[in-house]
């Protein structure tokens, strides 16, 4: 069995000098864990958090996504207010997680919704969150796609109309009709924490279609296949082992057909992917890699063989990231804004709009804004064996002050 190599160093204290060169991972699991079960305590921190948090195939706010909507499709309270709150600072807006409370009530039940509710509140009232950032949006209901819409409604009709007319009334007119419709999450956001909803609860007959759908709401297969390996650890490995050959399926049928047409003449072919600006939520970057504010956009991960993926990064002045690598290296492109790049070992460079920015592969670097303007890049790098990035100690604001803004005409 190979072990990450943080908790492998967890595992080898015994180890020679020269072989523990990986720092111990942070702690995260209470002390209590630690106490009194030393083992699930180092899984926590070197694992779950250590490694499976960091991976890039989801963003921080879609893994915060992911595991809010397990956390209460799951009636697990005594977990929610330390994800609620971690949630919050990788970008989930209060509404956004009051939206997921009423759509898990619907899928997952409403005494569990109804049990979220006061951690909710206690989280929103402790980090003064008003009652205008938590109130459901008042625009139009989304747009759908009425012949779709149709099909699937007398599909349901069929299925159950003889059985349960009232179910089905409420499923089309209330369900579809209306939570489906509504503002107050975007509907890749709404299909997401359908399926999680539905593999955490082991309920894989729906599970088809909704990944269908959330396909053609904008996830992606490498976030499904992501959403399928972050639950093993949130709702158990049973339960997700036995979504795959659902997700198997639906992988193979969009690959033989793109647009879903039986029969098809695009069969077998590749579909032009555009991520239109501003489908992707806005997040922040976690604390725990960044100093100062930093907002991450229009994130994306290239599905396999393809292994490049990046976002858009904003960092308000004086704002940067912390000590990193990348195993394979990576592009900045300065598209507004002064910054700073520097190199283990070398001088602090300052980069401009129009600048390109290569760093090798393994070679430790951080970047960032000046300390008088903010920077935007689009960050490039490509995943080696499901990894992008490894995260170092914060640059110190001693060594950010050796910067020179102004040098360099930006």
């Amino acid at each position: 069995m190979r072990l990450p190599a943080a908790l492998a160093a967890v595992f080898s204290l015994a180890a020679p000098v020269e072989a523990q060169q990986v720092p111990a991972p942070q702690r995260v699991a209470p002390p209590i864990v630690h106490e009194t079960t030393p083992a699930l305590g180092a899984y926590t921190d070197a694992v779950l958090f250590g490694d499976v948090w960091k991976r890039t195939e989801l963003s921080p706010r879609d893994r915060s996504v992911v595991t809010i909507a397990a956390l209460i499709a799951g009636g697990h309270t005594g977990q929610m207010t330390g994800h609620f709150n971690r949630g919050l600072d990788n970008g989930v807006k209060p509404s956004e997680i009051a939206a997921i409370i009423t759509h898990q009530a619907f899928y997952a039940g409403w005494p569990r919704a109804i049990s979220a509710v006061s951690v909710a509140k206690e989280v929103f009232t402790k980090r003064g969150v008003g009652p205008d950032q938590i109130a459901p949006s008042s625009g139009e209901p989304l747009a759908v796609d009425q012949a779709a819409e149709a099909q699937r409604a007398a599909a349901v009709e069929a299925q159950a109309g003889a059985v349960t007319p009232a179910l089905v009334d409420y499923t089309n007119r209330v369900l579809f009709g209306d939570l489906w419709r509504r503002a107050d999450l975007a509907p890749k956001d709404r299909s997401l924490v359908t399926i999680v909803a539905l593999i955490a609860n082991g309920q894989v007959d729906q599970l088809a279609f909704h990944m269908k759908r959330g396909m053609d709401n904008g996830l992606t297969q490498t976030q499904l296949s992501e959403v399928i390996t972050h639950l093993a650890f949130y709702a158990g490995w049973p339960r997700a082992m036995s979504a795959i050959p659902v997700a198997k399926t639906v992988f193979e049928a969009r690959a033989g057909s793109p647009d879903g047409a039986a029969g098809s003449s695009t069969r077998g072919r590749t579909a032009v992917e555009i991520l239109r600006h501003g489908s992707v939520p806005s997040s922040n970057g976690p604390a725990e890699y960044f100093t100062g504010s930093v907002r991450i956009d229009q994130r994306f991960q290239r599905e396999a063989p393809a292994r490049i993926g990046g976002a858009f990064v904003t960092f308000e002045p004086g704002a940067r990231t912390a000590w990193h690598t990348h195993p394979l290296g990576q592009t900045l492109i300065v598209t507004a804004g002064c910054g700073l790049v520097q190199r283990e070992g070398d001088d602090i460079q300052e980069i401009g709009v129009g600048d390109i920015v290569w760093i090798p592969p393994g070679e430790k670097h951080w970047h960032g804004a000046t300390a008088g303007s903010a920077m935007t890049h689009i960050a490039i790098a490509e995943a080696q064996d499901g990894k992008s990035v490894d995260w170092m100690e914060k640059v110190s604001d001693e060594q950010y002050g050796r910067g020179t803004p102004g040098k360099g005409g930006c």
